[in-house]
């Protein structure tokens, strides 16, 4: 039995974990960038990547065991758990292309997710937490890189990030083909509300998010670009 059953816009099950996450990142960076040497702070880098990833990994071998898992709704090819398990690898190595297309994917990925939140059970759920590690969790690790690592993205990274969608879409097209699935909801809006809900019905919602990435994307870059003429 779950104190809370699902979790509603602005309600305290959203907005606490937010919070905390918050207070844990400026901590998280502000301690890495005055108390760790470089080495350190790589290494603190790819544990928390590699938190974020097994909660990910250790949730779906528990809904695995608890034997209601199913192919065509539970993988983990939403964008978010996808990136979630590739996140280890850019904390490991951080090559700079790989946080071209990250930061911009995290960013307009989760967004969407941590201001209407999508979760089946509530707190305390397993996948309550779960949801929270993941989408908080990936933004504090690209904000970790851009202002410990100092890493910073250009306007061709935009363009970079966006192709590099288009091709995690057209995998996810043919895997939703093949299971008759409806991951990254390109066949059907979430049940929940979302920012598609404003975008029509499908296809239009598609169509519409396209027409919007890349000025979406632009609006993301433009932060970094002010601060580069800042300092001319």
């Amino acid at each position: 039995m779950y104190l809370f059953t699902g979790v509603s816009i602005g309600s305290a099950p959203h907005i606490f974990p937010i919070l905390i996450a918050l207070i844990f990142a400026v901590f998280f960076i502000r301690y890495a960038k005055k108390k760790l040497q470089k080495k350190q702070q790589h290494v603190f880098l790819h544990l928390f990547g590699c938190l974020v990833c097994l909660t990910v990994l250790v949730f779906h071998v528990y809904k695995i065991f608890l034997g209601n898992y199913k192919i065509a709704t539970d993988l983990p090819l939403y964008l978010c758990s996808f990136l979630a398990l590739l996140i280890p690898i850019f904390t490991q190595y951080r090559k700079y292309w790989m946080y071209e297309i990250l930061l911009f994917w995290i960013i307009a990925g989760t967004s969407q997710g941590i201001i209407t939140p999508d979760i089946a059970d509530g707190f305390p759920s397993f996948d309550y937490f779960r949801y929270w590690v993941v989408h908080l969790g990936l933004v504090i690790v690209i904000l970790y890189a851009t202002f410990v690592l100092k890493m910073k993205p250009k306007l061709s990274s935009v363009f970079k990030s966006f192709f590099a969608l288009q091709l995690y879409v057209i995998c996810i097209m043919f895997i939703n083909h093949l299971l008759d699935a409806n991951y990254f909801y390109l066949n059907k809006k979430p049940a929940s509300a979302s920012l598609l809900d404003y975008f029509g019905e499908w296809p239009y919602y598609i169509i519409t998010t396209q027409i919007i990435i890349i000025p979406y994307f632009l609006l993301i870059y433009l932060p970094f670009h002010l601060s580069k003429r800042s300092y001319k």
